[in-house]
């Protein structure tokens, strides 16, 4: 199959391209490099550099290399920053999107996987959080996705694009070759990871006082390779129909279990101090990921806490500039 992969030099795009590759399938990468790297492209995979922004480039690049299966990753993906510029978010993700959505559908495309996020899901009533939970999203990052989830569900009704939303949760570790190299980084594993190689002196533990084991907030981490997985097994099924799935680990660790981790796998102390709660901030989030279990056989390779830090650490050892070195 010849898939496009929007965003597919960033994160978690680049794996899931490594994969797709690895796994036989003809791959071409879209990416305005913003935040991905060229580096972290598979070789077996086209390149093509270039903006969502631009229509006429997005007709391109279906017309020369025919796609008969879309993956998008390529968005703004900051909750922070949407709550400071909501404008970037509510305007570019859906616009961007939008522009991707009609060129699919103009080229005749039925099979579309949508990045989506576990910031639809504000003030969770039950967890594990699964796909029955009422969407209120956290963000104007967690609006965009939703925006875009509605807008597939109505073409898969009228044209027939079919479409899975995948909705997850923190994604972490790394696999031998592709990681996590974030300018400015925001997210914890990496941070921790980095004090551990000089490049900070602390991690700051925003809050100690929530209503968890250890008073720092939980969060369900899903290991990279495992999203990956899921993407694929989510794209061969969706001759069978559209589909939403929140995936993650099914278990919850907390901030403090995550820096005691990387202690012990890295041997350095680590400094953690403790900072005041960022708004917004639930105190515990975790996935219930059954239903793509049940439906497609999905299962996390990679579930304890020590495998996903493992994993990134080894990356980041080997790369300790990133990309860039």
């Amino acid at each position: 199959m010849n898939i496009l992969v929007t965003g597919g030099a960033g994160y978690i795009g680049s794996v899931v391209t490594e994969q797709l590759v690895l796994s036989g399938q003809s791959v071409v990468v879209f990416d305005n490099l913003y935040q991905g790297h060229r580096e972290a492209v598979h070789p077996g995979a086209a390149f093509v550099q270039g903006d969502l922004a631009d229509a006429a480039a997005v007709d391109a690049v279906f017309r020369q290399h025919q796609p008969e299966a879309v993956m998008h990753f390529a968005s703004h993906t900051l909750v922070g920053e949407s709550m400071q510029d909501p404008f970037r978010y509510l305007g570019e993700n859906v616009t961007n999107g939008l522009n991707l959505l009609r060129a699919a559908v103009e080229q005749g495309v039925r099979r579309f996987i949508l990045s989506s996020t576990a910031n639809l899901f504000d003030a969770p009533q039950r967890i594990p959080i699964d796909e029955s939970e009422q969407i209120v999203p956290g963000s104007p990052y967690g609006e965009s996705k939703h925006i875009l989830e509605r807008f597939l569900h109505w073409l898969d009704r009228v044209y027939g694009l079919h479409y899975t939303a995948l909705r997850y949760f923190n994604a972490a570790g790394a696999t031998a070759e592709r990681g996590e190299d974030h300018h400015p980084e925001f997210h914890l594993i990496p941070i921790v990871l980095q004090v551990a190689l000089g490049q900070r002196e602390h991690v700051t533990v925003f809050g100690n006082d929530y209503d968890t084991p250890d008073g720092s907030c939980v969060r369900d981490y899903v290991h990279v390779s495992d999203l990956a997985q899921a993407h694929i097994l989510a794209l061969h099924a969706l001759d069978q129909g559209s589909r939403v799935y929140n995936l993650g680990n099914g278990q919850g660790f907390s901030v403090q279990q995550v820096i005691d981790t990387a202690r012990e796998i890295t041997g350095h102390p680590i400094p953690a101090r403790i900072g005041p709660r960022r708004p917004g901030d639930p105190a515990t989030l975790v996935a219930g990921s059954q239903r793509i279990r049940d439906e497609l056989g999905w299962r996390p390779q990679f579930s304890a806490l020590r495998e996903i830090v493992a994993t990134a650490w080894d990356w980041h050892r080997s790369h300790p500039q990133g990309y860039a070195g």
